[in-house]
C-alpha cells in the first residue's frame, strides 16, 4: 500500500528444531517512487503549451513526498510546491504543506469554448492526516487563498453579474475535512480492492466569499479471472453559496470531459453554457463586450462514472507494467440554479443530457515513462459538447 514496491512475496519456513515457530521472510522488488512528467503541445488558438512536474514519494529514502509543478502557455501559468511527511508522528499522523500560484488569462481568447476572463490566484495551505485504522484516515486542512478577477473583451453576462454583486478581489480562508479509505492490493495498476474519498470544503467566517463544496470519488476492482477484472468508478460533486454569497462562484464551478473524466469528449467541454448575448458595459471607464457565442461556464453539480473491463493484451509476455481495457464512461456537469435566466443548460439535473462514450484504453509504464492512450466513440452527446476521439498523456518515472 505504500506504493514503493512492484512485488512483495512472503515465505514462512519453520524454525529448525521447533514445532510451533516459523520465520517470516519478505522479499520485495522496488518500483519507481518518483516521476518526472513533461508535455509539449501546440494549438492554433493557444500557441505553444509547456508543462512539467517532479514528484518523489520517497524523498532521499525518508518516505516523505516532495513535488514541484509548472505549466506554462500563452494563456496560463501555474506553479506549485508540495511537501508531505506521511509519518509526522509515530502514530502515523501526516503533515503536509503546499504553496501555489495560478494565473489564467482568457480575457482576449478569441476562440469558442472558454468564457472570457482573467484570474490570478495564490496562497498556501497546511494539512494533517489521522489514521483511523489500517485502511482509512481523516484529513484536516486550512488554505489561505487570494483571487483577483478581471473581465475580458468578450466576457459573458454571467461574469459581469457576478462582479457587480461580489466584486473582483477576494481573500478566502478555506477549511476542509476529508475521509479516505483504500484496500487496493497495489499502489499502481491495482487488480482488486477498493478506494474512496469524501471531502467537505467551506470558506470560514471572515472570508470575502461564503461557499462550500462536497466531493466524493470511489473505485472498486472486482477480479473476474486470474488475469481479468472489472473496475467501477464514480465522481460526484456539489457546491453552493451560503450566507451573503448567492451561489457557487463561477470560477469554482465543476467541468468535465477528457482523460480522467469522460473520455471521447474534449477537456472541460461538458456543462452549462453562458449567455450568447451582445452588448457593452462600462467598467472603470473602459467598454467591454459580452460573449457573442456560448462557452462552457461550468456548474455546481458533477456526476460522472464508468466501468472498465481490464484484460491482458495478447502476445505480450510481461503484463506487470501494462494495462488495457474496454470502457464505458458517462457524466456531465449541471447547475440547480441559473446564474441568469438566459444561461443555457441549468436549472435542474437532466440525465437525458448525460454524455456517454465507449472506447478502448491502454496504459504502459514503459522505460521512457507511463503512456496512456484512449480511443473513444461518443454514444450520447449533450448540447454544446465537443468530441475528441483520440486522447493521450505522456510522462516519465525514475
Amino acid at each position: 500500500r505504500l506504493g514503493f514496491f512492484k512485488e512483495v512475496n512472503v515465505e514462512t519456513p519453520p524454525v529448525p528444531g521447533t514445532d510451533d515457530q516459523v520465520d517470516v521472510n519478505y522479499s520485495v522488488e522496488e518500483q519507481a517512487s518518483g516521476s518526472i512528467t513533461a508535455s509539449v503541445g501546440f494549438a492554433q488558438s493557444a500557441g505553444l503549451i509547456l508543462g512539467g512536474s517532479i514528484s518523489q514519494s520517497n524523498f532521499l529514502g525518508t518516505g516523505n513526498k516532495v513535488s514541484i509543478g509548472l505549466t506554462r502557455s500563452e494563456y496560463q501559468t501555474k506553479y506549485n510546491f508540495g511537501f508531505t511527511d506521511p509519518y509526522f508522528t509515530a502514530d502515523g499522523v501526516s503533515l503536509g504543506y503546499n504553496l501555489f500560484y495560478n494565473s489564467t488569462d482568457y480575457s482576449d481568447y478569441y476562440d469558442d469554448g472558454v468564457s472570457y476572463y482573467a484570474i490570478d490566484s495564490y496562497g498556501a495551505g497546511v494539512s494533517f492526516g489521522y489514521p483511523i485504522n489500517e485502511t482509512s484516515r481523516l484529513t484536516y486542512g486550512l488554505t489561505l487563498q487570494h483571487d483577483n478577477i478581471s473581465p475580458g473583451t468578450y466576457s459573458a453576462d454571467e461574469i459581469y453579474d457576478f462582479i457587480a454583486r461580489e466584486g473582483k478581489s477576494f481573500n478566502n480562508l478555506k477549511a476542509s475535512i476529508g475521509w479516505s479509505e483504500s484496500t487496493l492490493n497495489k499502489g499502481v495498476l491495482a487488480t482488486r480492492g477498493h478506494s474512496q474519498s469524501l471531502t467537505l470544503m467551506a470558506t470560514t467566517p471572515g472570508s470575502d466569499l461564503s461557499f462550500y463544496k462536497l466531493d466524493y470519488s470511489g473505485q472498486t476492482y472486482l477480479p473476474l479471472t486470474s488475469n481479468t477484472s472489472l473496475r467501477l468508478h464514480t465522481s460526484l460533486g456539489y457546491g453552493n453559496g451560503y450566507g451573503s454569497t448567492d451561489g457557487l462562484p463561477f470560477y469554482e464551478s465543476y467541468t468535465a470531459g477528457g482523460l480522467g473524466s469522460v473520455r471521447g469528449f474534449k477537456d472541460g467541454s461538458l456543462g452549462p453554457r453562458n449567455t450568447p448575448a451582445t452588448g457593452t458595459y462600462a467598467s472603470a471607464g473602459q467598454a467591454y463586450y459580452s460573449d457573442r457565442d456560448t462557452d462552457v461556464l461550468g456548474g455546481n453539480i458533477l456526476i460522472a462514472g464508468g466501468a472498465e473491463y481490464i484484460f491482458p493484451l495478447p502476445f505480450v509476455k510481461d503484463q506487470s507494467q501494462l494495462r488495457s481495457s474496454v470502457f464505458v464512461d458517462a457524466g456531465n456537469v449541471y447547475a440547480d440554479t441559473c446564474y441568469l435566466s438566459t444561461t443555457q443548460g441549468c436549472g435542474s439535473v437532466d440525465l437525458a443530457q448525460m454524455a456517454v462514450s465507449l472506447g478502448v484504453g491502454v496504459t504502459w509504464y514503459s522505460p521512457m515513462g507511463p503512456l496512456s492512450f484512449s480511443l473513444a466513440a461518443p454514444l450520447k452527446k449533450p448540447d454544446g459538447a465537443e468530441t475528441q476521439i483520440f486522447q493521450f498523456s505522456l510522462g516519465q518515472t525514475f
